[in-house]
């Protein structure tokens, strides 16, 4: 249970208040409402940007680790389809120095030309390194269009092409930040030895200053529901043949998203998974396989994967996977099968919250997609979960015509 006190401020900065005095620590999340499906089509990969470029200096701060570091705190930053998520840990004792850099970079950056062009060789050296020339690292690349034909997710967070960030311009970034980085466009969570009070207090000196701007209204072209059955087959330097295979399922705050999510972690959750049991301890096809889903606020994958072991074909490989989960939509999973996978997934949940920050990420998380309190039903929509509920997901979900299969062919 994440206990929370909120309140707004009236340039519609939403706040959240979670208090701890067992630790000397504070947290201090900023997350803003905008991820990679923001992005004009044209002009992908700057929510990313972004997430390197609020470190290059704001308006009164040219630099922003400097100060942090001597009062003995760290920062990072994560940005995703759906979001961009800053936070900083330090001690309790120095948080105004926290909302001093945090509010600033808010009102604005410095945008300096040279600071651009730095992030912009960073970015663009990353794209080079992780999704060019790593093995295997274009595959969301090939497999986000293929099973996204009209939503935003069809391209990965750091876009769509270099050419995008390479081009980029300084005014192109200004329009973007004063689009989205807006206090009415993001939730921060303070966390840890703080008190309520306290937090209003620093709000309404460094945060509620900053003007709200024209608040962003999410109009996205959503994914009609498949109907037929997509394929895809490409080859590169690889060392293993590789399987993917995707499904559309519920988004992450949806009514159904635990019964797909328990769905994936019976199938590829683990060494008792099915998946596992029968086609790498079993007929031993592959060398790795395991099923997940993406998560994502907006109707998501559930992701089937694996590396063949040699002399196993890709198509045989395919025809066992399909041959597993169509045992699920034959038939309910047994009671103990079920349980083991929700006891699975109420402990990472519990492990998720022993950390101070990852109670702020959560909470944040939550309250942006609509409803803070989600973060604490979690675990009682996980064990309220039944046999029969994920047959009818699995008969729902685990069609052709819901599939999109992509073969990785390792060059001989």
């Amino acid at each position: 249970m994440i206990r929370y006190e909120q309140f707004v401020l009236t340039n519609g900065l939403k706040v959240y208040v979670h208090e701890d005095s067992s630790t000397p620590m504070a947290a201090v999340n900023i997350l803003y409402n905008v991820g990679s499906r923001d992005e004009d089509p044209n002009r992908t990969g700057f929510a990313h940007l972004f997430e390197h470029l609020m470190f290059g200096g704001s308006q009164h701060i040219p630099v922003y680790d400097e100060p942090l570091q001597k009062v003995g705190g760290e920062n990072n930053a994560f940005t995703s389809p759906d979001i961009t998520n800053y936070y900083i840990t330090l001690p309790a004792a120095n948080l105004e120095t926290a909302f001093w850099l945090e509010s600033d970079r808010m009102l604005s950056l410095s945008f300096d030309p040279q600071v651009l062009q730095v992030q912009q060789k960073v970015v663009i050296e990353e794209f080079k390194q992780r999704y060019l020339n790593q093995p295997y690292g274009d595959v969301w690349l090939r497999l986000r269009p293929l099973a996204y034909q009209h939503h935003p997710y069809q391209w990965a967070t750091i876009g769509k092409d270099i050419s995008h960030i390479e081009d980029a311009t300084l005014d192109d970034v200004k329009q973007f930040f004063f689009k989205h980085y807006l206090p009415n466009n993001a939730v921060m969570v303070v966390a840890g030895n703080v008190t309520v009070e306290q937090v209003k207090q620093l709000c309404k000196k460094w945060f509620e200053p900053i003007e709200a701007g024209n608040p962003y209204v999410r109009d996205l072209i959503q994914e009609p529901i498949q109907t037929e059955a997509r394929f895809l087959e490409t080859s590169a330097d690889v060392p293993l043949n590789v399987l993917y295979k995707v499904y559309h399922m519920p988004g992450r705050f949806d009514e159904n998203y635990y019964k797909a999510d328990l769905l994936a972690d019976v199938l590829g959750r683990g060494k008792s998974s099915r998946l596992y049991q029968q086609l790498l301890k079993g007929n031993r096809l592959f060398s790795q396989v395991s099923a997940h889903n993406t998560g994502s606020l907006d109707p998501g994958l559930l992701v089937v994967s694996g590396s063949l072991n040699a002399g196993v074909s890709l198509e045989e490989a395919d025809a066992a996977v399909d041959s597993i989960l169509q045992e699920l939509v034959a038939a309910p999973v047994p009671e103990e099968e079920l349980l083991k996978v929700k006891n699975q997934a109420e402990a990472t949940l519990a492990f998720s919250e022993v950390e101070l920050l990852n109670r702020a990420m959560n909470l944040a998380y939550a309250a942006n997609a609509g409803n803070a309190d989600w973060v604490n039903q979690e675990a009682d929509r996980i064990q309220a979960v039944t046999p029969d509920d994920v047959q009818q997901m699995a008969q729902q979900l685990l069609t052709k015509q819901n599939s999109s299969t992509m073969y990785y062919r390792a060059k001989a």
